[in-house]
């Protein structure tokens, strides 16, 4: 089974998106704002992997990822100052799969391993700034490192290791309606490439805010397409619940 599990860091217009801080939404939000988002992402996740001209198929459920977890961290700071916004995303996660298929090679299964850093640097304006609603535009870079363990069942040899480390332009978007002076509903997104064909994620946050701390539940949606170089790729999708703490500050 593939195991993910995660001890709370520092997101940003990812999986978890710092809301305006305000009691209220007839407020404006002007001046410094620091926010820090641990956050915890608990995803089904399929697709190929590969290490050195080998290829494995992964497929497992949300369900087989809390059932044996691993270790990994994850988290966003986040900066806003009057309308321009620094976000910075980090996640580092260790996953293996025992029951993978084997694609390139003979065997029963294979036992793939993956260790997977993501490091996401964005700045952006705020486009629109109204009491309920805020629209932000948002460009960065998304920086992976891959590092890809296959052991094919029976055993043979010591297994193939491969690693790749690239970075992708991005393009993206957030979205917040205030519902309620406590509730936010907020929609993220973005895409983008250069090292990878294709990397892209789309993220839906419930957020209630309490005397400090805002707390929000949704789903979020990745999806990485890295070519096969001969070291380490992926075509992978992950989608699953994320939950997450914002803390503000300042």
């Amino acid at each position: 089974m593939l195991g993910w599990a995660t001890s709370a860091s520092a997101q940003s217009q990812t999986a978890t998106v710092t809301p305006a801080k305000t009691d209220s939404p007839e407020s404006v939000d002007h001046g410094w704002h620091v926010d820090v988002a641990p956050y915890l992402w608990f995803p089904g996740i399929n697709g190929t992997v590969g290490a050195l001209g080998h290829e494995a198929g992964v497929s497992v459920t949300a369900r087989d990822v809390l059932s044996n977890f691993n270790f990994g961290l994850m988290g966003a700071v986040e900066t806003r100052y009057n309308r321009f916004i620094i976000p910075v995303d980090f996640m580092w996660v260790r996953l293996k799969d025992s029951r993978g298929i084997p694609f390139t090679d003979a065997g029963d299964s294979v036992n793939v391993k993956i260790n997977e850093l993501m490091f996401a640097p964005k700045v952006g304006v705020r486009l629109v700034d109204k009491s309920r609603f805020k629209t932000d535009a948002l460009i960065g870079l998304r920086y992976w490192h891959l590092g890809t363990t296959l052991k094919l069942q029976p055993q043979i040899g010591s297994g193939f290791y491969g690693a790749a480390n690239w970075v992708d332009a991005l393009e993206g978007a957030r979205f917040q309606a205030f519902l309620t002076p406590k509730t936010t509903l907020t929609i993220a997104g973005d895409a983008g490439g250069g090292g990878a064909r294709l990397d892209y994620q789309v993220v839906g946050l419930l957020g209630y805010k309490m005397k400090r701390v805002t707390l929000q539940g949704g789903w979020r949606y990745l999806v990485i397409h890295k070519e096969n170089t001969g070291h380490a790729f992926a075509d992978l999708a992950m989608t699953g619940v994320v939950i997450a703490a914002v803390i503000p500050l300042k």
